[in-house]
């Protein structure tokens, strides 16, 4: 298989015989249960109080605030919806970059939800970013206006889920366990519908390894890994904001890109593609130093 397969069928879900939706379904059962637990031993708590303090509530939380995430649950399905189908329309380069212009439209969605408005030094650093991504991207340029238009609407749900964690993390006074545990109880029988309707849920059970221990160690291991992932994404994001956790992830391209070549090696180089990847980085390393000098 070669690399691109390999990228194609990762990013929609096809790994290890879990398919398309039912990778979110897992990874959100799977927190879902770990948050129960956890609260149930009064571990964590799921909002900004004491763990130790006895939760009036069946949900642990007060019902007004489970209807208060329902937004954020909502902006969720639609991002998730988004970003699976948004991977098929073009090539994995050009994928790649137009995806690095969620800065754009998350800073848009946060002057429209929050009326954040930012400093022109944060604004050319995502000037920059964009600029090196479509630098990196340029030999690649087979536009596809169908592929295009999906990937941008994921672009828009991505910042439109950014933007809703910040809000709502900001002003429920739910922390990111709260919000976690919120968002699967709202969105985990939407999901398990979705599987079921597109018949991953049936092909997933089909699948020959299903209830070997190599794989079930694997998924566990994945479970984890994304619960690990989606609570340091919601930390991030309320703690400084939407764009800053747009920023997180364009600057983890560059770790990517960098550890996939020592590991993998053999890769062809790029000049445009390296070029591309170091104005990214810059932009990135550009807004960090806005942010800590408070431009």
């Amino acid at each position: 298989m070669s690399s691109r397969s390999f990228r194609y069928w990762m990013c929609s879900g096809k790994i290890c015989g879990v398919h398309g939706s039912c990778t979110f379904l897992d990874g959100m059962v799977c927190s879902t249960c770990l948050l129960y637990v956890l609260r149930r031993l009064k571990i964590v708590s799921f909002t900004n109080s004491d763990p130790s303090v006895p939760s009036d509530s069946l949900f642990f939380v007060p019902f007004r605030l489970l209807l208060r995430t329902t937004p954020l649950s909502l902006s969720y399905l639609l991002y998730m919806l988004a970003s699976m189908e948004s991977v098929r329309g073009v090539n994995v380069p050009m994928y790649t970059t137009l995806r690095r212009t969620t800065v754009v439209f998350t800073m848009t969605m946060e002057y429209f939800l929050a009326k954040q408005k930012h400093t022109p030094p944060i604004i050319g650093s995502v000037a920059l970013i964009v600029f090196g991504a479509f630098v990196a991207g340029a030999r690649d340029l087979s536009f596809d206006a169908r592929g295009y238009a999906i990937v941008f609407v994921a672009n828009i749900t991505t910042a439109v889920y950014l933007a809703t964690i910040n809000r709502i993390g900001k002003s429920s006074g739910l922390n990111s366990f709260g919000l976690m545990w919120c968002n699967g109880l709202v969105c985990g029988p939407s999901v398990l519908f979705l599987t079921y309707i597109q018949g991953d849920l049936k092909r997933t059970m089909e699948f020959p390894y299903l209830y070997s221990p190599g794989f079930m160690a694997v998924l566990l291991f994945s479970c984890i890994l994304a619960f690990l992932l989606n609570y340091t994404i919601f930390w991030n994001t309320i703690l400084n904001s939407a764009l800053t956790q747009s920023m997180c992830g364009n600057l983890k391209d560059f770790f990517t890109v960098g550890i996939g070549w020592v590991l993998f090696g053999g890769l062809p180089f790029d000049l445009l593609n390296v070029i591309g990847q170091g104005l990214g980085f810059l932009g990135s390393g550009l807004y960090a130093y806005c942010k800590i000098k408070g431009k």
